[in-house]
């Protein structure tokens, strides 16, 4: 026997995932949300749903009286909570944690997940690193107590030595953490901290410790019953893909890790959890040097956003084992019986343009939204669907995209064809990034760290770079498309459709521009097929040509690449998304090419003197006022997106 109604303090992809395994194990859920998700995919699957409040989390989410009356309205005997409800109220809002006891004692609800001493003990970064100690789990020198002040910062990291971390004491998700590398950069760095831990977990209390240098991040996935005294580690996630600490692509297992390793940090991560009482799912996350010592970083009491990547190889579902656990079943597996069955790989996919600092926010609706299910071994977790709103309230995430192989390289083959057939129209997307980091040859030999990006794309992301080769398979592939279009043009209203490979024309002379180049190109019909000469090389492209799907299948010398194509116009502009990056191509016929040159151009707008913000956010200060003189390099204003503060400067000396 288990729960018969369970509600969801959550929203988005992690909702969704709570619900099917609810769905599977027969038990009814009950969805939360905010005015703006009245219509999200999480309300729309659970068998009920109530408004909690106005979109910004604080209001609705995190809005713990509402959630108290909804738990006793629909008499839901157990609740799976957020980490952010956790954090803010179980640690720095205790009456509201005694709210929650005296429910669940006087109503017998059940809390899904670790009690609050856990959660309390884990939750705040200062206790858990002492904690830690007490039970000889590896950690980094540090300072263990709370930083009063900026000045107090600067004295302790001179002290450990730079460079530092300074993190928020109830931080998580890279939210209130600073790397720095001097004094001036430990001032700024607690004052931005200090600032978002206060904004995004209540409690502005920071903390510093010795930063380790081009480590891997890689977490131990574990699963208690403290009253029972079974403990299990089920093995490892590699998590060292990061930017702004917030973790990209990860996967299972790791590269990295030898059976002696894997077994030791396993041992310590499952005496951390019984050292705290621990009895639910958990993941203790360490960093590890290229020695292979590892150190404790935190303990994430929740879900992870990766833990699918466990499920892959393990062939465990663990939401039901953490519905199992707090209904007291003891765990059903011995650590022997833990797998490593093959390989998964995750892409966390966002609504983010990873050309600006690997990531900035996007906002829009969702236009046309499409997963790529039909891809063999492909799991798509997400909140969204076609017509889904991407708004300044919530995580930007989009889904997470997992695939599954016998071996890593299976795995990640299928990851390149699952990113090439997902279709996000509407925001911009981070596809693009997660296809170049899988088939950098860095990441495929396994040769990973924390700084991978900003070591790899020192200048920052760009996209990929065409070989030759595969810029002559853009050319023709984009020839070829339009001489197709054109081709199903050629046809009046009421009269059959003439077949491509029945078109009496036969050749085409085109003019292509790519980037700074224009390139001529020749288009021959034969068949449906097309033979196109670039640079003096002649490609054989061959495709059904669907003109109406927004995923085109090519054949081009006998290589098949999956595009697609973005946008076009009558002025010959079309976007084609091709190797996951979108790239800009204008295609005029010959005669259009020549007469081109006698356009003017359109002169581009200076925009020195203007401080545009790179994202959508909230404006959270602003440090001058009409009139000021600012130097090349000042701060302006604070814009926070996402929970993220970020500091805008002005480009060049002038007067406000």
């Amino acid at each position: 026997q288990t729960f018969e109604k369970l509600l969801i303090a959550n929203r988005g992809e992690i909702a969704c995932r709570v619900i099917k395994t609810c769905k599977k194990m027969g038990i009814k859920t009950v969805a939360i949300h905010s005015d703006v998700d009245a219509n999200a995919v999480h309300v729309k699957m659970a068998d009920e749903s109530v408004c909690v409040g106005p979109a910004p989390t604080s209001k609705s989410y995190l809005n713990m009286d509402a959630i108290m009356e909804v738990i006793r309205k629909t008499r839901a005997q157990a609740v799976s909570l957020n980490e952010s409800i956790c954090c803010s109220c179980f640690i720095y809002r205790k009456q509201k944690s005694q709210i929650l006891l005296s429910l669940q004692a006087s109503e017998g609800v059940t809390f899904i997940g670790p009690d609050t001493h856990a959660i309390q003990a884990m939750g705040d970064k200062i206790e858990s690193k002492l904690l830690a100690k007490n039970a000889k789990v590896n950690t980094i020198p540090g300072f263990d107590g709370v930083v009063k002040d900026a000045d107090e910062a600067v004295r302790i990291a001179r002290e450990i030595g730079y460079p530092v971390m300074i993190k928020a004491s109830a931080g998580g998700g890279g939210k209130g953490m600073r790397i720095a590398w001097d004094d001036e950069e430990t001032r700024e760095g607690f004052r931005f901290s200090s600032q978002e831990a206060a904004s995004s977990f209540g409690d502005d209390r920071l903390l510093i410790e010795k930063f380790i240098d081009n480590p891997r991040h890689i977490e131990i996935q574990v699963c208690t019953i403290n009253k029972h005294g079974n403990a299990l580690w089920l093995n490892e996630r590699e998590c060292s893909i990061q930017r702004r600490n917030q973790k990209v692509v990860e996967e299972a297992p790791s590269t990295f890790l030898d059976p002696e390793t894997r077994r030791a940090m396993g041992e310590q991560a499952v005496a951390l959890a019984k050292a705290v009482k621990y009895s639910s799912a958990g993941t203790v996350e360490f960093l590890v040097d290229s020695s292979k010592n590892f150190y404790f970083l935190e303990m994430n009491t929740r879900l992870q956003v990766e833990h699918p990547v466990t499920e892959c190889i393990t062939g465990l579902d663990l939401v039901q084992e953490m519905i199992r656990v707090a209904k007291g079943y003891p765990l059903r597996h011995k650590q022997a019986d833990i797998p490593i069955n093959g390989w998964a790989v995750e892409c966390r996919v966002y609504a983010e343009d990873p050309y600006k600092s690997f990531g900035l926010p996007s906002i829009g609706k969702l236009s046309q939204y499409q997963e790529p299910l039909h891809v063999p071994s492909v799991r798509v977790d997400s909140g969204i669907q076609q017509g889904s709103d991407i708004s300044i309230y919530y995580d930007p995430m989009i889904s997470k995209l997992i695939t599954y192989g016998s071996n890593r390289a299976e795995a990640l083959k299928r990851m390149e064809e699952a990113l090439d057939n997902y279709v996000i129209r509407g925001v911009a997307h981070n596809i693009s990034l997660l296809r170049e980091v899988i088939i950098h040859p860095r990441f495929v030999q396994g040769d990973i760290s924390t700084k991978f990006l900003p070591e790899v794309y020192p200048d920052g992301f760009k996209g990929h770079k065409l070989t030759d080769l595969e810029r002559r398979e853009l050319l023709a592939t984009a020839a070829s498309l339009y001489v197709a279009e054109q081709l199903r043009s050629q046809r009046f209203l009421g009269t059959p459709r003439i077949p491509i490979a029945k078109s009496k024309r036969r050749s085409w002379e085109l003019s292509v521009r790519l980037g700074d180049g224009i390139y001529p190109v020749a288009v021959s019909k034969d068949g449906s097929s097309f033979s196109v000469e670039v640079d003096g090389m002649k490609l054989n492209v061959t495709s059904e040509w669907n003109l109406a799907s927004p995923l085109l299948s090519v054949t081009i010398d006998g290589t098949q690449r999956t595009i697609q194509r973005i946008s076009r116009n009558a002025s010959g502009d079309t976007s084609i998304q091709f190797l996951g990056t979108v790239y800009k191509l204008q295609i005029l016929t010959k005669v259009a090419a020549e007469l081109s040159k006698y356009m003017p151009e359109k002169p581009e707008e200076d925009t020195s003197s203007i401080l545009r913000s790179p994202m959508p956010g909230a404006v959270v200060a602003v440090s001058v006022k009409p009139g000021d003189t600012v130097s090349e390099g000042q701060e302006i204003c604070v814009i926070e997106a996402m929970k993220m503060q970020n500091s805008m400067i002005a480009a060049k000396t002038g007067k406000v």
